[in-house]
């Protein structure tokens, strides 16, 4: 697995909306992109730092994963996304030295990318998610 550059940190909000608002006027960042992924309950704005984004993550439903999280943690630092050549062959390389897997086959995520997680026991705590084009 060769991981290249950190792709993104995602932040769970309870209205991007409201939370847009820190980001633009606060910190001064644009909002390039808003989107929302229905098969994952979740709505998506991402904003650049250099290199990276940061993607702040609004639930569409309640037993969405966001809406869980946020229902149980309330809102904050959700995960961080490494960008890999292939999402599929980093999972499958993942696999076999028995980390837990969220995702065992890539699937579509927000920007057209496909992505993949890991699941926190075997990350030591932090949700990780890999990401390729």
């Amino acid at each position: 697995m060769n991981i290249s550059h950190i792709e993104h940190i995602g932040i769970a909000v309870k209205s991007i909306e409201e939370s847009k608002k820190y980001y633009e006027d606060v910190l001064g960042l644009e909002c390039y992109a808003i989107e929302e992924v229905a098969d994952q309950k979740v709505k998506t704005a991402f904003f650049k730092v250099g290199d990276t984004k940061i993607e702040l993550l609004e639930s569409t439903s309640p037993d969405g994963p966001i809406g869980k999280f946020i229902e149980k943690k309330g809102e904050g630092m959700h995960h961080i996304a490494f960008a890999v050549p292939d999402t599929d062959q980093a999972l499958n390389d993942l696999s076999k030295k028995e980390v837990r897997l969220v995702d065992k086959v890539a699937r579509n995520g927000a920007e057209g990318l496909n992505i993949g997680f890991l699941h926190p026991k075997s990350t030591h705590g932090v949700l990780t998610e890999l990401c390729s084009k």
